[in-house]
């Protein structure tokens, strides 16, 4: 597939990040030269090379080398903390690490002095092959990506090479074009990475790397989009639900804007259309066991009184049955658990063939066999074959488009000394979803410092907003958790401020106002700290765009980190806006004519 794209468009720009460019003959010879040095350290087929990298051009020479090597890509966000990414490097039992250069010290915690460490360097993969590289096969492993597991560790999820290009080629999603310029602001971890990558170079396009979309979000996004000519994107459905609602012309000059990871919110969808885009809007739905997506939905239109927005139909090729607890089919209209059959359904649970045949069965429906995977997912099917989503079977939740299990969030919280019991439970609903952790713990541990635990142990998505202390996890008569009783303390943590302090002027007024309106609060005061009421990047954003629009003052991402309370917070504002007054009266007296010169006479 992208040996196709390097003979229709030798000289097109395949890659770039900011500092460097590739076209596709270049990007073909350069990972060539690394595949080769892989072959020369003994990699071949169905080995695993994790690589940890920057974002930047490298990365697709990496995994571009890795999988002319014959081997499968382990991709390790950076950014992740160390025990997280220790974690996907030590369970997707690789032959190699390929890493940043100075990086091989960090990976000492690994404590495996045997694993064998590369150390990428672009300019050293130059030369020329000196021997033909293996054919890749389609049930050759072809990339392992994890997802949230209840087992308390993440599940390593084993693609195959035909799962990718079964995406990839798909004719039911929007096609990408030798004039396309892809965004790509996915973690390198996260399967979105895939329809950037696998999507633009099927169509020939050009991957522009951006920052990644919560960094995104503390800049003007159109500007950004427009400056790197961007015409195509896939944005996390979180991002799309707070951007469009308080910038709607955001993504306005964008060709093909795919979203998928969560719930897209139909009001989001309508505010868009109703702007100046004009491009092709496709909702994507699809567990990372179906490679990335399985359905795919063209927002064309939305009625008025629409409250949901469908997943839509199978991508062509794939098989959707939508069954009952004893696995029959359900009537039309009636909600059942979803089952994805055909090429895209993954190997499987790399060494966990328990849970491999628990997820994965044979596909009883169709006519060639094959297996189907059981995605936990309740949809519901209307009468034009068009899946509307439910919810979830089980307690899986989403967080800002990441799948998070909350008990394996307990589970990393209790491995923390002085961590008696934890129960973590998703509040809120839609976009503003966030994880709240009641905690069992002795005087030894303070939260602030469990809180620094969890950062460290955790991707950000998986630490809870809000960390409360209670005496005890509650219990019902059968002596399982009383989840009605959770569910109260929970939204009593939300609502409840201590030392409550009332707003005490007008602009404190107005943030409090606004961060009930946000944070989906009962009361905020004056002493409130917004990341602690469950605050996060998405919300952020919508705070300061609220408080460019309604007070015309200029407050930074960085600014919120660090007066995250609301009396600082105001009194940042109350001193920019009396600088700004100050300013134009000045400027005003400027302009005025001296009074105590008599005015030339002609």
């Amino acid at each position: 597939m992208f040996r196709g794209a390097v003979r229709g468009r030798p000289e097109g720009v395949a890659v770039r990040d900011e500092n460097t460019a590739l076209t596709y003959t270049e990007l073909d010879a350069r990972s060539d030269s690394f595949a080769q040095t892989l072959r020369d350290r003994g990699i071949g087929r169905e080995d695993h090379v994790a690589y940890c990298l920057d974002r930047g051009v490298q990365v697709y020479v990496a995994l571009l080398g890795i999988l002319k090597a014959g081997a499968a890509y382990v991709p390790v966000d950076a950014r992740y903390p160390d025990a997280r990414r220790d974690l996907m490097i030590t369970e997707s039992q690789p032959s190699l690490v390929v890493t940043e250069p100075g990086w091989a010290t960090r990976l000492a915690s690994l404590g495996d002095e045997d694993l064998d460490i590369l150390e990428f360097v672009l300019d050293d993969h130059d030369k020329p092959l000196r021997e033909e590289l293996p054919e890749a096969e389609g049930v050759d492993a072809a990339a392992v990506l994890f997802t949230s597991g209840s087992s308390g560790k993440p599940k390593a999820v084993v693609l195959e090479h035909r799962n990718l290009v079964h995406f990839a080629t798909n004719p039911a999603l929007p096609a990408l074009t030798s004039q396309d310029r892809v965004g790509a602001v996915s973690s390198l971890s996260f399967d979105a990475f895939h329809w950037e990558t696998w999507c633009g170079f099927a169509g020939g396009a050009e991957i522009v790397v951006l920052p990644t979309m919560p960094d995104l979000l503390t800049r003007d996004i159109k500007r950004e989009l427009r400056r790197r000519r961007i015409t195509a994107m896939l944005v996390p459905t979180m991002a799309v639900n707070h951007v469009v609602r308080e910038d709607r012309e955001a993504f306005a000059d964008l060709r093909v804007l795919c979203t998928g990871g969560d719930v897209v919110l139909a009001s989001a969808c309508r505010e868009l259309l109703a702007g100046t885009f004009s491009g092709l809007l496709y909702n994507l739905y699809g567990p990372t066991e179906g490679a990335t997506a399985c359905t795919a939905h063209h927002v064309a239109e939305l009625a008025a009184d629409a409250d949901s927005v469908p997943i839509g139909r199978a991508l062509d090729g794939s098989f959707l049955y939508v069954l009952d607890s004893t696995g029959a089919p359900v009537a039309e209209g009636e909600a059942g658990e979803l089952f994805i059959g055909g090429p895209g359904v993954a190997r499987g649970y790399l060494g966990r063939p328990d849970l491999t045949d628990e997820k994965f069965h044979p596909d009883r429906f169709a006519a060639g066999g094959g297996r189907m995977y059981a995605t936990g997912d309740v949809v519901r099917r209307d009468g034009d074959g068009v899946l509307s989503y439910v919810g979830r079977a089980d307690d899986q939740v989403k967080i800002r488009g990441y799948r998070v299990e909350p008990r394996e969030v307990e589970r990393i919280l209790t491995r923390c000394a002085g961590i008696q019991d934890v129960a973590v439970l998703a509040v809120g609903s839609g976009s503003d979803k966030h994880l709240v952790a009641l905690v069992v713990n002795d005087d030894s541990i303070p939260l602030n410092q469990l809180r620094a635990y969890a950062e460290r142990e955790m991707p950000d998505f998986m630490v809870p907003s809000s960390i409360s202390r209670v005496t005890e996890i509650p219990a019902n008569s059968h002596g399982k958790r009383d989840l009605a009783r959770l569910r109260d303390l929970a939204d009593e943590t939300l609502r409840r401020s201590v030392d409550h302090v009332a707003p005490r002027d007008e602009i404190e007024r107005y943030l409090a106002d606004l961060w009930v309106q946000l944070l989906a609060v009962e009361q905020v005061g004056a002493t409130d700290e917004f990341f602690a009421l469950g605050g996060n990047s998405l919300l952020s954003f919508r705070m300061l765009r609220r408080l460019t629009r309604d007070l015309d003052v200029q407050v930074s991402a960085r600014e919120v980190l660090a007066t995250g309370r609301l009396e600082d917070l105001a009194r940042l504002i109350r001193d920019r806006k009396d600088s700004k007054d100050s300013k134009d009266s000045k400027g005003s007296q400027d302009s005025q004519p001296s009074q105590d010169k008599e005015p030339q006479r002609a």
